[in-house]
């Protein structure tokens, strides 16, 4: 029986979707990696290097990316992100699984990825979230951004929302159990499509 390649399940969804939670909870149960970023910025309090984000010099960033060692980068408030294609492409051989948590942008730079390991086992789902009343409740929960952060959070969500026909699946949000119900379904799923075993 051959060796399966894994899987890399590319999850996208507006701020208050819940995907991040989706894609934290299948690692933490041991069933798929989860891809670790790049950074330009700082260490926040608590967090480590190599296990929140590899933190990165913006010149070492920059050298990785005009290397061509990034699947996907972007700037976002003048600090660089990315995910290094070794973080991935070796795990995938070896017949791993691994979840990337992307915007729009970085699934699309994911999709035109032209490395055949990354073709073979990327699959993308976007995560929508419930009726605007229900995102906007989710948005405000935390009780400590003001109206106008609000707002215009939930502007961003609403244009992300636009890109779901892009994606392979969509999940269309509600209780964190059935997400996640759903979520690890589609994972086994795909775990048996015949399609990812080499040489098939």
């Amino acid at each position: 029986m051959p060796q399966r390649t894994g899987i890399l399940l590319v999850v996208s969804g507006p701020s208050g979707s819940g995907k991040t939670t989706l894609c934290r909870r299948l690692a933490d149960e041991g069933e798929a990696n989860y891809s670790i970023s790049c950074t330009t910025r700082a260490p926040r309090p608590g967090e480590v290097n190599g296990l929140d984000y590899h933190f990165l010099s913006r010149d070492e960033f920059i050298t990785k990316r005009d290397g061509g060692e990034f699947l996907e980068s972007a700037e976002v408030h003048g600090n660089l992100y990315g995910t290094l294609k070794s973080e991935v492409t070796d795990r995938l051989e070896q017949g791993a699984d691994v979840v990337m948590d992307l915007d729009v942008q970085g699934a699309a730079q994911v999709r035109a990825c032209t490395d055949t390991v990354i073709r073979i086992a990327a699959v993308d789902l976007f995560v929508m979230p419930p009726e605007k009343e229900e995102l906007l409740t989710r948005l405000s929960g935390r009780g400590t951004d003001s109206s106008e952060v609000i707002a215009l959070r939930m502007k961003n969500a609403l244009e992300e929302m636009s890109h779901w026909p892009n994606y392979t699946y969509r999940l269309l949000s509600g209780s964190q159990e059935e997400d996640y119900s759903r979520f690890k379904s589609l994972v086994v799923a795909e775990r048996m499509r015949i399609s990812r075993l080499p040489d098939a």
